[in-house]
Parts: structure tokens; C-alpha cells; sequence
């Protein structure tokens, strides 16, 4: 299996230059890469010219016998050339960085054409922008080297990097990466499947909220921090700060650093948050089970709505915006991923159930009771009465045991 480390790296002044221009060089070798392939496709594509009401399709093609698409290994054999013919200071920077780039582009070509043959919104791959592209690979074992408490990298030096924890198994890549003012170093490793956790015989369902991160089955909560409404004043500030500087100025700049800064300590927050509650639940459940939430269709905006005037009416949009980010700050997909990947580590199983009507179903009896969003008790004729999470928890439990069909797992391949 593959399992990242990441270290803070400490450059001094002088390393730190050269780590911005390698960065900048690749980002431009990216762009140029991405200009090539967006030309050919551009020069040779079908256009479809309307006349009317019919559609008129014509090809731009001059020289038929000549189209040819442009592809990773194509730009790959071109790279010599434009090093010591057209970019010469490229040979400044190590080979397989440069091909990475390359490899990095093309990747993001492979993904667009599958969005596209699954139906998905294509996005075809963007031009990076300096705030956008912050990071480089060595995609081997080659051109870095740690010693002791010192990453040497070709042909840029040596920089201090703080090994807080042990690294296991075979280094495999080695990425520098800038996030808000510092650098890092990521080593993908190959490591071995550790040994899975002793076998528990507890399951759980658990219903993410906004009130609570998550409610279980067995009535336990695990509250929701709200990180970013904590510091949600603080970064409106940060931002009017921002828009009263001049663009491209040495103010705006220092000005975007502090604001990517206060970003960043919110994000770390809730990861660890996420990361100990995650592992909490890994270590103790053996089914673990979730609805299978599309996060991004809960988020979306709620669409206008006119009378037959023209006239705009209320629609809900702004209390809607306080829910958006309420949920984007619970970090419920990140969390869900975070307890799938570790359940597969522990040989634990987690499942995904369909949350049609959780909420609506009494545990009791099976009656649907309705009740709309702002009702936060469930209370049933049957005598069922609980809060309404724990209700759709019990639910969601219910749904994986029959997804289960009465089989016990012991490992997680469920």
C-alpha cells in the first residue's frame, strides 16, 4: 500500500530563491506544455458552422496526412531540445523533475477525457496560475538524498527538514510542495499491510450533522468544533484588507500570505480534529456505517425565483448560505475518507447506505413520521421518542446490517 509522509523543510534565504525559480520554471514549462497540446487540438478540431436553422460540419484540417495529436512521450522526446536550444536555463534543473511536469499535464488530459465518456462536467485542464501551482516531484529515488537532519536536493542544496516521525517502508517520490509562506517535503512511500486490529464485535451507524458532526446509534455525539465560524470575523477582515491593496503590489502580496495563513491553521484544525475522531471510531467498531451523502449537490445554491412580473422573490438563499457553511465546515466527506482509509487498514468494514427518508423512518415501527428540517425531536405513536439524529442513526445501522445479508465480516472487504 502507499502511505505519505509529510515534514516541514526549513530553507534559508538563499535556498529559498531557488526553490521559487524551480517552481516558476516548472509552472511555465506546464503552461507551454498545456499551449502545445491546446494548439494542435484547436488546428485540427471539427467546427460546426449554423446557417440557419441547420448545422453545417466542416474540418480545419489542411494537411490530412500530418494530424497528429500531442502526447506525453511527444513532448518528452522535445525536452532536450528546448533545454539546451530554446530554455537553457532548464538545465538547471533536474531531468526528471522537468519530465514530471510533463507526466503531471498528462494526467490531467487522461482525467478530462474520463469525465467526459462518464457523463461527468468535462473541465478541461486549466493554465496555472502562480498562486495555483505550488509544487514539484522527484518521481524516483534520484536527485534527493536525506542526511541526517538535512534534505539535499540537485541542484538546489541542502535544506533543513524536521523528521517528527519514523518513515516507513520504500521511499518512492519525493514532492516540494509551498503552502501560505512554507515548504514541505512529501515522500510517498511503499509501505506493507500492517497486521488488522482484533475483531469487535460492536457496529455502529452514524448520521453527520450540522448541530452535532455526528450522532451514533448507541446516542453518543461527537460535537462540531466550527472552526471556521470561530474564526470567520477574523478572515472577513483579512479579506477587506486584501481588496484595499494595490493589485500586484508588495503589500498585496504580504497581505495574501497572512490571509492564506489564517486559512491554513482552520484547515489543520479540523483535520486533527477529524483525524482523532476517525481514529476513535476505527479502533473500537468493526461495521461502521454511513449514508452515502453527495456533498456537493447539499451545498448547491437555491435557484431564483420570479413571478410573472419579472420580479425576483424570496428564495431561501440566505439561510441557505449560513447551511452551506455549516456543512462545508464539518468536513463530512473529508472525514468519511478519513474513516475509510483507516478502516482498511484495521481490517475493519464500512458501509454506504442510501439516506432516503432516514430521518423521516421511526426505529421503532417503521412508520415514516414527517417532519421538515427545523423539528429536532422524533416522536412516534408507537411510543419512540428520541432525538432525530439518533433516530436516523439507528437507521442507517439497520440499512448496512441488511446490506451485510446476516453475514459477520472480519475483514474490510464489505
Amino acid at each position: 500500500m502507499i502511505k505519505s509522509f509529510k515534514f516541514r523543510l526549513y530553507p534559508n534565504k538563499e535556498t529559498e530563491k531557488k526553490l521559487f525559480w524551480t517552481l516558476t520554471r516548472c509552472r511555465e514549462l506546464y503552461n507551454a506544455a498545456l499551449s502545445e497540446r491546446k494548439d494542435a487540438y484547436q488546428r485540427f478540431q471539427r467546427i460546426t458552422i449554423i446557417v440557419g436553422n441547420e448545422h453545417i460540419v466542416a474540418a480545419t484540417m489542411v494537411a490530412p496526412q500530418k494530424v497528429k495529436s500531442v502526447g506525453f512521450y511527444d513532448q518528452s522526446r522535445d525536452l532536450p531540445e528546448i533545454k539546451y536550444e530554446l530554455r537553457p536555463e532548464y538545465q538547471d534543473i533536474a531531468a526528471h523533475v522537468l519530465q514530471n511536469v510533463l507526466r503531471r499535464l498528462d494526467k490531467a488530459f487522461q482525467a478530462f477525457f474520463r469525465r467526459i465518456a462518464n457523463g461527468e462536467t468535462p473541465g478541461y485542464p486549466r493554465f496555472q496560475g502562480r498562486d495555483r501551482y505550488n509544487s514539484f516531484t522527484y518521481p524516483d529515488q534520484w536527485g534527493w538524498k536525506l542526511e541526517g537532519r538535512s534534505l539535499h536536493l540537485s541542484k538546489i542544496g541542502d535544506i533543513k527538514i524536521k523528521l517528527h516521525r519514523e518513515m516507513q517502508g520504500k521511499i518512492k517520490t519525493c514532492t516540494i510542495k509551498y503552502e501560505a509562506g512554507q515548504w514541505y517535503a512529501v515522500f510517498m512511500c511503499e509501505v506493507e499491510v500492517p497486521e488488522k486490529l482484533l475483531v469487535s464485535y460492536e457496529d455502529i451507524g452514524i448520521d453527520l450533522g450540522v448541530t452535532h458532526l455526528a450522532t451514533l446509534s448507541n446516542g453518543e455525539t461527537i460535537e462540531h468544533p466550527r472552526y471556521y465560524r470561530k474564526a470567520e470575523k477574523k478572515i472577513k477582515q483579512l479579506h477587506q484588507s486584501l481588496d484595499r491593496k494595490k493589485k500586484g503590489s508588495h503589500r498585496q502580496n504580504k497581505a495574501k500570505k497572512t490571509l492564506s495563513k489564517a486559512y491554513r491553521k482552520t484547515r489543520n484544525q479540523r483535520r486533527d480534529t477529524l483525524h482523532k475522531a476517525s481514529k476513535k471510531l476505527v479502533d473500537k467498531y468493526q461495521v461502521i456505517v454511513f449514508e452515502d451523502l453527495q456533498e456537493a449537490n447539499l451545498v448547491k445554491r437555491p435557484k431564483p425565483k420570479q413571478d410573472e412580473n419579472g420580479t425576483y422573490l424570496p428564495n431561501g438563499a440566505s439561510a441557505k448560505t449560513g447551511l452551506n457553511k455549516s456543512i462545508t465546515d464539518a468536513g463530512w466527506y473529508t472525514f468519511t475518507e478519513m474513516v475509510r482509509v483507516k478502516a482498511e487498514w484495521a481490517g475493519r468494514t464500512i458501509i454506504f447506505v442510501n439516506p432516503y427518508k432516514t430521518s423521516q423512518v421511526c426505529s421503532g415501527c417503521g412508520t415514516v413520521v414527517k417532519k421538515d428540517l427545523s423539528e429536532r425531536w422524533h416522536s412516534c405513536e408507537c411510543g419512540c421518542e428520541l432525538d432525530r439524529d439518533h433516530n436516523a442513526a439507528i437507521n442507517i445501522l439497520t440499512l448496512g446490517h441488511k446490506q451485510l445479508g446476516g453475514k459477520r465480516p472480519t475483514s474490510a472487504t464489505a
